[in-house]
């Protein structure tokens, strides 16, 4: 349904990722011809995305009005919310970036390797700026990486409220705990929006502090005799700093391994958010020069990404070299779609006679997002007259409404929406009023939104059942085979002497055709080689490879 045109007086809100999956966050807002984004993050690939390297929102529905966003608001720095950022400042590099001290700092970073500079603009939990229409207000929330916020959109259509990732921990590592009284004052005020994470809200009760897990993390450092190798997101600060903590008390030396996590500790170390003790880092090429049990590696590949770190270790083809006695803790949750790929790293590391510590046998990491007790609370301290579930699968989205509706929103007035949903407040009635078109966007190598869904499935065909070439020569005017059919096939599992049978079908289908029609054109000849040797292959072989004709004229 194509969204009508926006009624001045309106705001319009429109998710272009995030809503059904977790990652490629990213939400439009427009009013009076201004459009005020926030967040603009990066999905992962799937198994079933073969080659891909990163997923990107879609930008086409904003990408001729570029000139009329006023800023990007940036609520944290995880690569879900600031991956796609480099990609977006591609088509405008003077597009405004708001967010924390930190989270500037590490989308600056990763800008620099893509040669551009920003324009930035540093708030701070309770600053209110005004971008063109919009009046933004940022809160303060805890999460899983320092320097989080949650900003409060006011326009003269209504406020919206988005809490970007949050979590209500109570005895925060850092001590900024997410700001109860701050949301309870914008509730007080009115929020006509909510639009809230909901990553965790099939999840009963509350999410476990972070402190428990350095207790957890300190007992496996105090039984290992060899070298310990920790596993985390390379932007999960507190995480390091629970290993730096432990590894000082018990007399080991932390090596860096990956360079998101050597760039970001760095940063991290820089502004404060990071306590590195004295003398506790040691260069990656200096470890094998130290006792192994001096030694923690803190590497990237919790995710089981193939060239991550930890993965290239599990498979052999890292200058690390794990083996028997060495401990890997995998210190973060399964992204939803990683499964299958954590758990083969898992069971490499396993074969080289690790002991692997993971969230299935230990507390070695909780969430950085609310669970449904907490969300509950939010909804009773603010008490929004619309909800918008944001950030989260399906399920998660429909789950976090329920909870609204059992806290007394109206259930006409909980919006469950996907990518490309547009939905228009106005004199506090938040309505969908039209869908627009919010496709994936790969990144391929060098190439970005080249590669298409059809490619994929090329790319899956190919690797699951093979590819099966077929070369004929034929004289248009004798209707005659030259040469061929000449039948070459990869990862079918077959061998050549198989296809005997089928070469003579394909020359008489080639040559009925031409002696009865000899206007075929080359392709309508590849067409007809094509079903006869797809339909044999299907029927002999049960299989449905990748089949490629080719027909020459001579």
């Amino acid at each position: 349904m194509t969204p009508p045109k926006l009624k001045d007086g309106t705001l319009r809100v429109v998710p272009l990722g995030g809503l059904g999956e977790v990652g490629r966050n990213m939400a439009v807002f427009e009013i009076g011809g201004k459009i005020l984004i926030v967040d603009c993050g990066v999905l992962f690939p799937e198994e079933e995305q073969p080659g891909v390297d990163l997923i990107l929102p879609d930008f086409s529905y904003i990408e001729d009005r570029l000139d009329d966003v006023v800023g990007l608001v940036l609520t944290h720095g995880h690569e879900d919310h600031i991956g796609a950022v480099p990609y977006l400042l591609r088509r405008k590099p003077d597009i405004p970036l708001i967010g924390s001290q930190l989270t500037l700092a590490l989308i600056e970073a990763k800008l620099s390797e893509h040669r551009i500079t920003p324009y930035t603009l540093s708030v701070t939990e309770g600053d209110v700026e005004q971008f063109g229409p919009f009046e933004c207000e940022f809160v303060a929330v805890n999460h899983s990486i320092p320097d989080a916020l949650a900003v409060h959109i006011r326009t003269e259509a209504g406020s919206v409220l988005h809490t970007g990732d949050f979590k209500m921990d109570q005895l925060p590592l850092d001590g900024r705990i997410t700001d109860l009284r701050h949301f309870a004052k914008l509730g007080e005020e009115g929020v006509d929006l909510f639009m809230t994470d909901s990553t965790n809200a099939d999840v009963p009760g509350f999410t476990t502090p972070e402190k428990e897990i350095g207790p957890v993390i300190d007992q496996y450092f105090g039984r290992s005799r060899r070298r310990i190798i920790v596993a985390s997101f390379s932007s999960h600060i507190h995480r390091v700093q629970q290993v730096l903590d432990a590894a000082e008390a018990h007399g080991r030396r932390v090596a860096f391994v990956g360079r998101s996590m050597v760039r970001n500790m760095s940063i991290a170390a820089k502004l404060g958010y990071l306590d590195v003790p004295e003398g506790i880092l040691v260069d990656m090429k200096k470890v094998d020069d130290l006792p192994d049990h001096e030694i923690v590696l803190m590497s990237t590949g919790s995710q089981g990404e193939p060239m991550a770190a930890l993965s290239r270790m599990a498979n052999g083809d890292h200058p690390i070299q794990v083996g028997e006695e060495d401990t890997v803790i995998l210190a973060s949750s399964l992204i939803p779609g990683n499964e299958n790929s954590v758990f083969r790293v898992i069971n490499g590391l396993l074969k080289l006679g690790c002991e692997v510590i993971h969230k299935g046998n230990a507390k070695v990491h909780v969430s950085g997002h609310a669970s449904a007790g907490e969300l509950l609370y939010c909804y009773n301290i603010i008490r929004p007259k619309n909800v918008m579930p944001v950030h989260g699968e399906t399920r998660h989205l429909i789950a976090n409404g329920r909870l609204a509706v059992e806290t007394g929103v109206d259930p006409d007035r909980v919006l469950q929406c996907e990518d490309g949903t547009v939905v228009d407040l106005r004199d506090g009635v938040a309505e969908i009023t039209g869908q627009i078109e919010c496709g994936y966007v790969y990144v391929d190598g060098s190439s970005v939104g080249e590669v298409t869904d059809a490619d994929l499935k090329d790319r899956r065909v190919l690797g699951e059942e093979g590819f099966i070439s077929v070369i004929t020569v034929v004289n248009r005017q004798t209707g005659q085979i030259v040469s061929g059919p000449d039948i070459h096939a990869r990862g079918v599992a077959e061998e050549d002497q198989v296809f005997k049978d089928i070469k003579p079908k394909i020359a008489r289908a080639l040559t009925d055709a031409i002696q009865d029609n000899k206007e075929h054109t080359t392709h309508q000849l590849q067409q007809i080689v094509r079903r006869t040797i797809g339909t044999w292959v299907n029927r002999r072989l049960r299989r449905k490879p990748m089949i490629v004709p080719v027909v020459v004229e001579t």
